[in-house]
């Protein structure tokens, strides 16, 4: 008798675990035939469905910041390639005005630094930046995570994300990194050419432009990412109000003044407007300036001192090619927007 109690009590009991504990689908990370390894290490925070709705729905909702007013997704829609443009600078609550213009968020698993000049060297870490800004969001993560914990919402997100409903800023940063280490682009035009898929070709132009783009952009811009992650000065003059010299900031070393990240190209049809301070809006102007308009200076790269000189017609071709990298599955993705009923 007392045997089969204790066999009674002990079935009881992983019935009610196996009601009661929340079971995570695991997402298998794609890393595309020929593509480096990520940075990112997935095995401190594995891929789940749960994680993923939670941090988009973290992503898109204005309680991150002080005042309410404004999300992650302010300032970064997924219709321009996740980043703003409407506006040169990132914009905050109260209607302030950043110092820099927003990054698109793509492909972010490979990358080994964050922010225009590499302040940031975590994919987990680097929402705090924008969070704590106040010229953005103004928050205090400890302020944020105490309101999290009084949202039932929330506290129920977490606990299917991460089977614990107390909310800490390492899960609320982790499950940020589940949503955003998946905004991942490979299926444009340019993708489907380099896998051989049938009835698909570079056009006259997107082949010319290709050339030109592999003898003079490709050393910084290296394909399949379209960036080598490094910090380049591209020779653009000192904004005289904004005064802003880059990595220099981060490294205090001479040798970075003026450079900043160099951006993916993936996309950039639709990240308008370019350059770390959104200078110009048009991939003509950004041609223009890379062709006339480089100031020399002592850290220029090596690969600009002599500019890059290009025809009327090179200029056509060259941005051409460079459409051929648009990715609109990945912008009109309904997976990327948030759904409001994965939050009931």
């Amino acid at each position: 008798m007392k045997k089969s109690y204790i066999v009674l009590v002990l079935f009881s009991l992983c019935v009610s675990f196996a009601f009661f504990s929340p079971k995570t689908k695991s997402i298998k990370f794609i890393v595309p035939k020929g593509w480096p390894k990520p940075v990112y290490d997935f095995s401190k925070n594995p891929l789940t469905e749960e994680g993923f709705k939670l941090g988009s729905a973290l992503f898109y909702d204005p309680i991150l910041s002080r005042d309410h007013s404004i999300s992650c997704a302010g300032c970064h829609l997924p219709f321009t390639a996740f980043t703003h443009a409407d506006h040169s600078l990132s914009h905050g609550i109260n209607g302030k005005i950043g110092t820099r213009n927003s990054s698109a968020l793509i492909n972010l698993a490979w990358s080994k630094s964050f922010m225009w000049d590499g302040g940031v060297n975590n994919l987990e870490v680097q929402p705090i930046n924008p969070l704590t800004n106040p010229l953005e969001m103004d928050s205090k993560l400890p302020d944020v995570v105490k309101e999290l914990n009084q949202s039932a919402k929330y506290r129920r997100l977490f606990y299917k994300a991460f089977n614990d409903s107390v909310v800490t800023s390492q899960l609320l940063l982790k499950a940020l990194a589940q949503f955003t280490s998946q905004l991942n682009s490979y299926n444009s035009k340019y993708d489907s050419i380099m896998r051989h898929e049938k009835n698909v070709a570079f056009t006259e132009n997107e082949k010319n432009g290709y050339a030109l783009f592999k003898k003079n952009c490709s050393s910084c811009h290296s394909e399949p990412l379209f960036t080598n992650h490094s910090f380049q000065n591209n020779g653009l003059p000192v904004d005289t109000f904004l005064k802003d010299y880059g990595r220099i900031k981060i490294t205090r070393n001479a040798n970075d003044s003026l450079k900043f990240r160099v951006p993916t190209l993936r996309n950039i049809e639709f990240s308008a407007p370019y350059f770390h301070d959104g200078r110009v809006n048009k991939l003509k102007d950004v041609l223009e300036h890379y062709s006339t308009g480089i100031v020399p200076s002592a850290s220029l790269a090596a690969q600009l001192k002599s500019g890059i000189a290009l025809t009327k017609q090179e200029r056509k071709d060259l941005i051409a090619f460079l459409k051929t990298l648009t990715d609109k599955a990945f912008m009109y993705n309904i997976r990327f927007r948030y759904n409001y009923s994965d939050s009931n």
